[in-house]
């Protein structure tokens, strides 16, 4: 590769130094890979697997043991009591908005205390666009609390924002668009008992997207009610097509179930297609897949850094998702450098991305995503909304190698172009 980039013989010592450097965090992602696998290589076990679990079922699906087999996985493997796993489920926001709509009804209360929300969820909070369909719309009003100026919880700001109507407490792992770090498990338990003491039967919802087998444990082992996630993203391992899940207490996920389909029939219908093999193989590759990824981050990291680049992540922090943002001066660097990204995938490396709508996002974004599948984040993506101070969120990656080859080619086109200098 490096005889292949104009400026190879000046990249190669900054990768070999980093590699050095970053050597140590790398062989605990490999711990963290080996304890997370077996937890899931055991669950798989205990439900006895087989080759049957991937038979296809059609029209209303029922009786896909399937199916049902994974929703306990999911359960068993993410600490809840029951779980939801469905192709039906088009996107994490669908998942999110799922459990949102199955769980308050009018007059309750949605608290979100990790601040503004992720820009997809604004429309179905009703708090921007037409309000057609909305939270609000149903009369379930909202309210938020910022973190504090370190990026921490604001436990007083959060005892005081709590209401007698206030039916659920909802926390966004990852950062999302945002500038602020990521919650860690350990965070997301503290502010869980907290809020618990305070009032107990509130329902604690964690988005989880991003966030799945980064850490140990998952949201629902410290105390969360319920959470939901994308199986394009962490836990679809790069092999599931589509689909998401909601897994919690039993309660909450089989209103959850009502909502995805209908009162009476929940969970018992949906038919999976041709879609169980991937799933089932996605999951029990996930811990690997999610390793490669954090491992790309931390290189990631660790070589924009070298270079007097702000990134948050640090190279050497705590990690609690895939997501690596990366601030660069002006629109122009940030523009080029994911179109550099586009150029280094495996799929559409001829494509040229630029600044676009998207729905449900209130700027003009872009989005290097050369994938195999659209818009899998667990595959490498590098995307942001095109407003200053115009952070690039790089994330994924199915092999730590295409991550190091794609980062090494970008910041080459970079060099090209007169943008960075080493």
């Amino acid at each position: 590769m490096f005889q292949s980039l104009k400026y190879g013989n000046e990249l190669k010592p900054l990768v070999e130094e980093v590699e050095k450097m970053i050597k140590p965090i790398h062989e605990k992602i490999e711990e963290r890979i080996d304890r997370n696998q077996f937890r899931v290589l055991k669950s798989y076990q205990n439900h006895k697997v087989s080759d049957s679990h991937f038979i296809p079922s059609t029209g209303y699906g029922y009786d896909d043991y399937g199916r049902d087999t994974l929703d306990k996985i999911y359960a068993e493997v993410f600490g809840g009591e029951a779980g939801l796993v469905r192709v039906q489920m088009i996107s994490g926001t669908h998942a999110i908005a799922t459990a949102l709509y199955g769980v308050l009804r009018p007059g309750d209360e949605l608290l979100y205390i990790t601040g503004k929300p992720y820009d997809t969820l604004e429309e179905i909070i009703g708090i921007r666009g037409q309000g057609t369909g909305s939270l609000k719309e149903y009369g379930i009003t909202y309210n938020s609390v910022d973190i504090t100026e370190d990026g921490k919880f604001d436990f007083q700001a959060v005892a005081k924002a709590l209401k007698s109507n206030t039916k659920m407490v909802a926390i966004q792992r990852s950062k999302g668009y945002a500038a602020r770090p990521s919650f860690t498990i350990d965070q997301i338990e503290e502010i869980i008992r907290f809020v618990k003491e305070i009032k107990t039967d509130v329902v604690v919802f964690v988005d989880n997207c991003y966030g799945e087998f980064t850490e140990d444990l998952e949201p629902c082992h410290v105390g969360a009610d319920l959470i939901a996630g994308s199986l394009i993203k962490n836990p679809g391992g790069g092999l599931a097509k589509t689909g998401g899940y909601i897994v919690g207490k039993q309660k909450w996920v089989e209103a959850c179930s009502y909502r995805l389909t209908v009162p009476g029939i929940g969970a018992e219908a949906g038919a999976s297609l041709y879609n169980l093999q991937d799933m089932y193989q996605g999951f029990f590759l996930a811990p690997h897949v999610v390793g490669q990824s954090l491992k790309g981050a931390v290189f990631t990291a660790a070589l924009l850094e070298r270079l007097g680049m702000n990134s948050n992540p640090k190279w050497d922090s705590k990690r609690t998702d895939l997501i690596q943002a990366v601030q660069f001066d002006d629109r122009d660097k940030m523009v080029a450098f994911c179109q550099a990204i586009q150029f280094a995938s495996p799929i559409n490396s001829h494509v040229t991305p630029y600044p676009a709508y998207m729905p449900g996002y209130e700027d003009d974004v872009i989005m290097a995503a050369g994938t195999f599948i659209q818009g899998a984040s667990i595959e490498l993506t590098a995307d942001g909304p095109t407003r200053p101070p115009y952070v690039v969120y790089v994330q994924g990656g199915l092999t730590y190698s295409h991550v190091k080859l794609a980062i090494c080619i970008a910041l080459n086109s970079l060099l090209e172009k007169g943008l960075i200098q080493l």
